[in-house]
């Protein structure tokens, strides 16, 4: 597999110019034109739509022949090394079985900007990063990710239903899991499954109004945002609509 993903490093210089021009402009459009379009060379030419289909017909490849999902990591290191412009940005879980790279077709370098962290979540730290995908990389889809039997909604489930109490700063994380549980609680179905979607689905559809260099990427048709759940047992990707 060869791709041609290019980016450039990005100077301190940009954060700057980004953060003052977002205050000054509200967060929106200002902040997304010069400093943005100057930090990052040359972006993807694939539009939200392209990049969504990119991503299931990948994730059919895994399920159908996983052993088809090979890269040329040595050749895309070299390609890569300079520049890179991922086509998706994909929040998903730490969870070790869901690699998001394999599981949609064995990508390989510089195709998805990837953040991970259990349960799926976006705190300051992936708001940030997802920003800088959307804004500054210019990926034109981005995807919150829950799957099934995930150890951080169940977690979140027990606390709902047994009042578990969670060591360290483990029940700090999966707070905000909890309103996407007591949503679904009484609905039919798996209480885990149900809340994995649900929690997904009010995390995509929040982020607009969380982040306005977002919901200004997502108004001018330059963004597209949305949840997937996938399926640990099959392998396949589930894709929810639109944001």
């Amino acid at each position: 597999m060869c791709i041609s993903c290019r980016t450039a490093a990005l100077p301190r210089r940009h954060f700057l110019a980004l953060a003052t021009m977002a205050a000054a402009a509200g967060g929106l459009g200002l902040a997304l034109s010069a400093p943005a379009e100057a930090a990052a060379g040359h972006k993807t030419e694939l539009t939200a739509d392209q990049a969504l289909e990119k991503l299931k017909q990948g994730n059919a490849r895994f399920v159908a022949n996983a052993e088809v999902c090979a890269a040329d990591l040595g050749g895309q290191r070299a390609h890569v090394a300079g520049d890179q412009a991922p086509w998706a940005t994909i929040v998903s879980c730490a969870d070790s079985r869901l690699p998001p790279e394999l599981l949609f077709g064995g990508l390989g370098l510089g195709e998805l900007f990837v953040a991970r962290n259990a349960g799926n979540l976006v705190d300051t730290a992936v708001l940030g990063t997802v920003e800088y995908g959307a804004a500054m990389l210019g990926a034109p889809l981005l995807v919150i990710m829950g799957h099934q039997r995930c150890g951080a909604v169940s977690a979140a489930c027990e606390v709902v239903t047994r009042n578990l109490s969670l060591p360290g700063a483990i029940g700090t994380m999966i707070e905000p899991i909890l309103p996407a549980a007591l949503a679904v609680k009484d609905a039919p179905g798996d209480f885990v499954t149900n809340t994995v979607r649900e929690s997904a689905r009010r995390t995509a559809a929040h982020l607009t109004e969380r982040s306005a260099i977002l919901a200004g990427l997502a108004k001018e048709g330059r963004l597209k945002i949305i949840s997937a759940y996938y399926d640990l047992d099959s392998g396949k990707v589930d894709f929810a609509d639109a944001a």
